[in-house]
Protein backbone atom coordinates (compact mmCIF):
# COMPACT_ATOMS: atom_id res chain seq x y z
CA UNK A 1 0.00 0.00 0.00
CA UNK A 2 2.80 2.30 0.90
CA UNK A 3 4.60 1.64 -2.39
CA UNK A 4 1.34 2.24 -4.28
CA UNK A 5 0.85 5.59 -2.57
CA UNK A 6 4.39 6.65 -3.29
CA UNK A 7 4.07 5.49 -6.89
CA UNK A 8 0.91 7.57 -7.38
CA UNK A 9 2.31 10.68 -5.74
CA UNK A 10 5.03 11.36 -8.33
CA UNK A 11 2.82 11.37 -11.44
CA UNK A 12 0.11 13.34 -9.62
CA UNK A 13 2.60 16.01 -8.62
CA UNK A 14 4.02 16.06 -12.15
CA UNK A 15 0.57 16.53 -13.64
CA UNK A 16 -0.23 19.26 -11.13
CA UNK A 17 3.03 21.03 -11.92
CA UNK A 18 2.36 20.87 -15.65
CA UNK A 19 -1.17 22.18 -15.17
CA UNK A 20 0.02 24.99 -12.92
CA UNK A 21 2.62 26.00 -15.48
CA UNK A 22 0.02 25.97 -18.26
CA UNK A 23 -2.40 28.01 -16.15
CA UNK A 24 0.30 30.61 -15.42
CA UNK A 25 1.13 30.91 -19.12
CA UNK A 26 -2.53 31.31 -20.07
CA UNK A 27 -3.06 34.00 -17.43
CA UNK A 28 0.15 35.77 -18.44
CA UNK A 29 -0.86 35.85 -22.11
CA UNK A 30 -4.22 37.37 -21.21
CA UNK A 31 -2.60 39.95 -18.93
CA UNK A 32 0.14 40.93 -21.36
CA UNK A 33 -2.41 41.22 -24.19
CA UNK A 34 -4.73 43.43 -22.13
CA UNK A 35 -2.26 45.49 -20.09
CA UNK A 36 1.04 45.33 -21.97
CA UNK A 37 4.40 44.41 -20.50
CA UNK A 38 4.97 47.37 -18.19
CA UNK A 39 1.59 47.28 -16.42
CA UNK A 40 1.49 43.51 -15.96
CA UNK A 41 2.76 42.26 -12.60
CA UNK A 42 3.64 38.79 -11.39
CA UNK A 43 1.27 39.36 -8.49
CA UNK A 44 -1.63 40.03 -10.87
CA UNK A 45 -0.85 36.92 -12.91
CA UNK A 46 -0.70 34.84 -9.74
CA UNK A 47 -4.03 36.27 -8.56
CA UNK A 48 -5.65 35.33 -11.88
CA UNK A 49 -4.50 31.74 -11.41
CA UNK A 50 -5.28 31.69 -7.69
CA UNK A 51 -1.75 30.85 -6.54
CA UNK A 52 0.99 32.47 -4.51
CA UNK A 53 3.23 34.87 -6.51
CA UNK A 54 6.23 32.85 -5.32
CA UNK A 55 5.04 29.99 -7.53
CA UNK A 56 5.19 32.19 -10.62
CA UNK A 57 8.78 33.08 -9.76
CA UNK A 58 9.56 29.42 -9.08
CA UNK A 59 8.34 28.32 -12.51
CA UNK A 60 9.46 31.26 -14.64
CA UNK A 61 11.86 33.46 -12.68
CA UNK A 62 11.47 37.11 -13.67
CA UNK A 63 8.68 38.92 -15.48
CA UNK A 64 10.97 39.14 -18.51
CA UNK A 65 11.39 35.35 -18.54
CA UNK A 66 7.64 34.85 -18.09
CA UNK A 67 6.96 37.15 -21.02
CA UNK A 68 9.44 35.31 -23.24
CA UNK A 69 7.68 32.02 -22.49
CA UNK A 70 4.17 33.44 -22.83
CA UNK A 71 4.94 35.24 -26.08
CA UNK A 72 6.59 32.29 -27.81
CA UNK A 73 5.33 32.24 -31.40
CA UNK A 74 5.84 29.53 -34.01
CA UNK A 75 5.00 30.70 -37.53
CA UNK A 76 5.82 27.36 -39.14
CA UNK A 77 6.31 28.67 -42.67
CA UNK A 78 6.37 26.20 -45.57
CA UNK A 79 9.26 26.11 -48.01
CA UNK A 80 8.62 29.01 -50.38
CA UNK A 81 10.98 27.87 -53.11
CA UNK A 82 8.97 27.19 -56.23
CA UNK A 83 6.02 29.34 -55.12
CA UNK A 84 5.06 31.81 -57.86
CA UNK A 85 5.67 35.43 -56.84
CA UNK A 86 2.00 36.32 -57.35
CA UNK A 87 1.00 33.57 -54.90
CA UNK A 88 3.37 34.43 -52.06
CA UNK A 89 0.71 36.30 -50.09
CA UNK A 90 -1.70 33.36 -50.48
CA UNK A 91 0.87 31.11 -48.83
CA UNK A 92 2.22 33.53 -46.20
CA UNK A 93 -0.82 35.37 -44.89
CA UNK A 94 -2.78 32.29 -43.72
CA UNK A 95 0.14 31.49 -41.41
CA UNK A 96 0.05 35.01 -39.99
CA UNK A 97 -3.75 34.94 -39.61
CA UNK A 98 -3.50 31.63 -37.75
CA UNK A 99 -1.02 33.09 -35.28
CA UNK A 100 -2.78 36.44 -34.94
CA UNK A 101 -6.21 34.95 -34.29
CA UNK A 102 -5.44 31.53 -32.85
CA UNK A 103 -4.52 32.72 -29.37
CA UNK A 104 -3.63 35.85 -27.43
CA UNK A 105 0.13 35.23 -27.69
CA UNK A 106 0.79 37.47 -30.68
CA UNK A 107 -1.48 40.24 -29.45
CA UNK A 108 0.40 40.24 -26.15
CA UNK A 109 3.68 40.46 -28.02
CA UNK A 110 2.48 43.19 -30.37
CA UNK A 111 1.00 45.43 -27.68
CA UNK A 112 3.94 45.00 -25.34
CA UNK A 113 6.58 45.56 -28.03
CA UNK A 114 5.34 49.13 -28.41
CA UNK A 115 6.29 50.08 -24.86
CA UNK A 116 8.87 47.56 -23.66
CA UNK A 117 12.44 47.01 -24.83
CA UNK A 118 12.27 43.39 -23.64
CA UNK A 119 9.11 42.75 -25.63
CA UNK A 120 10.56 44.48 -28.68
CA UNK A 121 13.63 42.24 -28.43
CA UNK A 122 11.36 39.18 -28.37
CA UNK A 123 9.56 40.43 -31.47
CA UNK A 124 12.87 40.99 -33.26
CA UNK A 125 13.99 37.47 -32.31
CA UNK A 126 10.88 36.00 -33.96
CA UNK A 127 11.64 38.05 -37.05
CA UNK A 128 15.31 37.08 -37.23
CA UNK A 129 14.91 33.38 -36.46
CA UNK A 130 11.68 32.60 -38.35
CA UNK A 131 10.65 35.27 -40.86
CA UNK A 132 14.05 36.09 -42.34
CA UNK A 133 15.12 32.50 -43.14
CA UNK A 134 11.73 31.69 -44.68
CA UNK A 135 11.58 34.73 -46.95
CA UNK A 136 15.23 34.95 -47.93
CA UNK A 137 14.88 32.02 -50.36
CA UNK A 138 12.63 34.04 -52.69
CA UNK A 139 14.48 37.37 -52.72
CA UNK A 140 16.61 37.99 -55.83
CA UNK A 141 18.77 40.62 -54.11
CA UNK A 142 18.87 42.97 -51.10
CA UNK A 143 17.33 40.35 -48.76
CA UNK A 144 17.69 42.41 -45.57
CA UNK A 145 16.01 45.45 -47.13
CA UNK A 146 13.23 43.48 -48.82
CA UNK A 147 12.41 41.33 -45.79
CA UNK A 148 12.56 44.34 -43.49
CA UNK A 149 10.05 46.16 -45.69
CA UNK A 150 7.72 43.15 -45.76
CA UNK A 151 8.03 42.77 -41.99
CA UNK A 152 7.12 46.43 -41.51
CA UNK A 153 4.10 46.01 -43.78
CA UNK A 154 2.92 42.87 -41.97
CA UNK A 155 3.34 44.39 -38.50
CA UNK A 156 1.52 47.52 -39.67
CA UNK A 157 -1.32 45.38 -41.01
CA UNK A 158 -1.59 43.48 -37.72
CA UNK A 159 -1.54 46.71 -35.70
CA UNK A 160 -4.23 48.31 -37.86
CA UNK A 161 -6.46 45.23 -37.73
CA UNK A 162 -6.08 43.98 -34.16
CA UNK A 163 -4.90 46.92 -32.06
CA UNK A 164 -6.32 50.05 -33.70
CA UNK A 165 -9.33 48.34 -35.34
CA UNK A 166 -8.87 50.61 -38.36
CA UNK A 167 -12.04 50.82 -40.51
CA UNK A 168 -11.60 49.03 -43.81
CA UNK A 169 -9.07 46.64 -42.28
CA UNK A 170 -10.67 45.43 -39.04
CA UNK A 171 -13.82 44.09 -40.70
CA UNK A 172 -12.25 42.79 -43.91
CA UNK A 173 -12.09 39.04 -44.47
CA UNK A 174 -8.89 37.08 -44.91
CA UNK A 175 -9.39 36.62 -48.64
CA UNK A 176 -10.02 40.32 -49.22
CA UNK A 177 -6.95 41.37 -47.25
CA UNK A 178 -4.88 38.83 -49.16
CA UNK A 179 -6.08 40.22 -52.50
CA UNK A 180 -5.13 43.76 -51.51
CA UNK A 181 -1.86 42.84 -49.82
CA UNK A 182 -0.72 40.34 -52.43
CA UNK A 183 0.72 42.78 -54.99
CA UNK A 184 2.52 44.71 -52.23
CA UNK A 185 4.18 41.60 -50.80
CA UNK A 186 5.04 40.32 -54.27
CA UNK A 187 6.68 43.60 -55.26
CA UNK A 188 8.62 44.03 -52.01
CA UNK A 189 9.99 40.49 -52.09
CA UNK A 190 10.59 39.93 -55.79
CA UNK A 191 10.08 43.16 -57.74
CA UNK A 192 12.89 45.32 -59.12
CA UNK A 193 14.86 47.10 -56.43
CA UNK A 194 14.98 50.90 -56.67
CA UNK A 195 18.24 52.11 -58.15
CA UNK A 196 20.33 55.09 -57.07
CA UNK A 197 18.77 57.34 -59.69
CA UNK A 198 15.33 56.63 -58.24
CA UNK A 199 16.62 57.49 -54.77
CA UNK A 200 18.03 60.77 -56.07
CA UNK A 201 14.74 61.70 -57.74
CA UNK A 202 12.59 60.93 -54.70
CA UNK A 203 14.86 62.71 -52.21
CA UNK A 204 15.76 65.76 -54.31
CA UNK A 205 14.58 69.04 -52.67
CA UNK A 206 11.78 70.81 -54.51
Amino acid sequence: MSSTSVGNTGPTRARNAEQTRADILAAARARFAADGFDRTTLRAVAADVGIDPALVIRYFGSKKDLFAAAAHVTLDFPDLRGVRPDRLAEVLLPRFFAVWEGQSTFLALLRSAMTSDSAAATMRAVFVTQVTPALSVVTPDEPARRIGMVGSFIIGLATARYVLATPGIAEAGHAEITRWAGPVIEHLLTGPAPDERTDEITTRPR
